[in-house]
């Protein structure tokens, strides 16, 4: 054999091993690059739930402090309703002593100034006697015979009820015609 003629059977030699090779590698690459999107698919799926969790977490905790925020005062409110209470008490004493009818007018003013500061926090009255009874808003004592009006309906408020903002802090005890 001439020197020629090995130089291209070396050649023929040399080229074929690296065409098996690349094949090979080719293989393993697409293999790998299938493998990779499939863990690429999951991550991804992963990112956006975590993502969407994080979104409902920080809507949840704004709601929460929303809440936090309009009903803080509500424990306070409740404490001082009897206070509220007793104030109603006092100016429903009646008396022709002067001495007595001065005292019930500064009740009074103590009275309306108190009840325009929980106003101002948001707290109102329910509205009860000539209403339905609602058993949200109503605490009933008692079933009384009356042709008056409609069965349910609210016939007499023994103790009025409050509310802050939509939230009922203590419910209208009252009496329910039968």
């Amino acid at each position: 054999m001439t020197e020629q003629e090995k130089e291209i059977l070396e050649e023929e030699v040399t080229t074929e091993e690296p065409v098996e090779e690349q094949a090979e590698e080719a293989t393993e690459e697409v293999v790998d690059a299938a493998a990779l999107q499939v863990q690429l698919d999951e991550l991804n799926q992963r990112f956006l739930r975590t993502a969407a969790d994080f979104e409902n977490y920080k809507r949840r905790t704004a709601l929460e402090k929303e809440d936090l925020m309009k009903y803080s005062n509500a424990k306070i409110i409740g404490e001082i309703l009897p206070v509220l209470d007793n104030f109603q008490l006092a100016l429903k004493t009646t008396s022709d002593n002067k001495d007595v009818q001065n005292v019930v007018k500064g009740v009074d003013m103590i009275y309306r100034q108190l009840q325009q500061v929980l106003e101002a926090a948001g707290m109102t009255k329910i509205e009860a006697v000539g209403h339905a009874f609602d058993p949200n808003l109503h605490e009933a004592i008692m079933q009384v015979d009356d042709d008056s009006v409609p069965e349910d309906t609210v016939v007499e408020e023994l103790r009025a009820g409050y509310m802050l903002k939509e939230r009922v802090i203590r419910p209208s005890m009252v009496k329910v015609s039968r």
